[in-house]
């Protein structure tokens, strides 16, 4: 027993060297990267009155909002196409720009109009919409706004976690000692960054609406009045001459549109007829085989060839 305690004593002072050892390299492992752990929170002073729970409750009111804004004005002006110019000019003297524009001249059967999509800086919108009120009589307005601080927030801690993996990634890369730790990790690599482009843009896209509010501008004309129905006996009159007057008018274009057709048709029946009564003619005209004059009754001709008949 004196003999064993020594040996017992040596394979537990190897076995927790061992087990050190392990617990100290388990991170040595190539190919692999940790994540990055969170930082502990100090304490401080602050800890011991309280005041960082107060700064933490107060911190998100704090942040700057990120708010899309989009509006729609329709406006009633006397000529939309230099309304439209005009509308534009003062977007561009604000610092914005026209994303689209689509301009309608008038024709008999529809006034002009103008449909414009700005893109205004939001610091200066409520000034350009102000400009924009006196072109014309403002017939509607309507703005909206979505707060979209939360997104935004989560698309940046998104991104900077991505950018700080494929940072470790390509570092990991770099000591990479073997093809199939190269495979891997360069595959891991292209997911992450693709990934990143992707977030990346989506932020992009969201801090350009953000910073520039969208207006919808419609630019329309009066049309002209429809003439007032009658209400007396002289006015029905009136009213009903005109109506005729319009009808014979509009039957005179419709005969003067037929006639030269009707022309065309008569000279076309002319010919025909000529043709079938020349045929006609030439038909009888033509020679034929002459037609031998019918028997008298008695006659020879009634006699049969071959002689009288006997007699029964």
């Amino acid at each position: 027993m004196r003999r064993l305690a020594p040996a017992a004593a040596s394979a537990a002072i190897i076995a927790l060297l061992l087990a050190g050892c392990s617990m100290g390299g388990g991170s040595s492992t190539p190919g692999v990267a940790e994540p990055d752990m969170p930082a502990p929170a100090q304490g401080g002073d602050a800890g011991a009155d309280g005041g960082s729970a107060d700064e933490a409750r107060a911190e998100p009111d704090a942040v700057d909002r990120s708010v899309i804004t989009t509006g729609w004005i329709a406006v009633t002006v006397d000529d939309p196409i230099d309304a439209a110019e005009e509308a534009a000019a003062i977007v561009d003297r604000a610092g914005g720009r026209t994303e689209s524009r689509t301009e309608q001249p008038g024709t008999d059967a529809s006034p002009p109009s103008a449909h414009l999509v700005l893109r205004v800086p939001a610091a200066e919108l409520d000034g350009v919409v102000d400009e924009i009120r006196d072109l014309g009589r403002v017939d509607s307005v309507s703005m909206q706004a979505s707060d979209v601080t939360q997104q935004r927030t989560d698309l940046d801690a998104r991104i900077e976690a991505l950018s700080a993996s494929v940072d470790r990634l390509e570092q990991l890369l770099a000591e990479a000692e073997t093809i199939a730790d190269l495979i891997a990790i360069e595959s891991e690599l292209t997911t992450r960054q693709a990934e990143l482009d992707s977030l990346t843009q989506q932020r992009d896209q969201l801090v350009d609406q953000v910073d520039y509010s969208t207006l919808t501008l419609d630019l329309a004309t009066v049309e002209a009045a429809p003439a007032p129905a009658p209400d007396d006996f002289w006015s029905g009159v009136v009213a009903g001459w005109t109506a005729l007057v319009g009808f014979l008018s509009s039957l005179a274009v419709a005969l003067g549109v037929l006639l030269p057709w009707f022309a065309v048709l008569l000279v076309i029946a002319a010919v025909v007829t000529l043709v079938v009564v020349l045929a006609a003619r030439g038909r009888r005209r033509a020679p034929g085989v002459p037609v031998e004059p019918a028997p008298h009754p008695g006659s020879d001709a009634d006699r049969s060839p071959t002689g009288p008949e006997p007699r029964a």
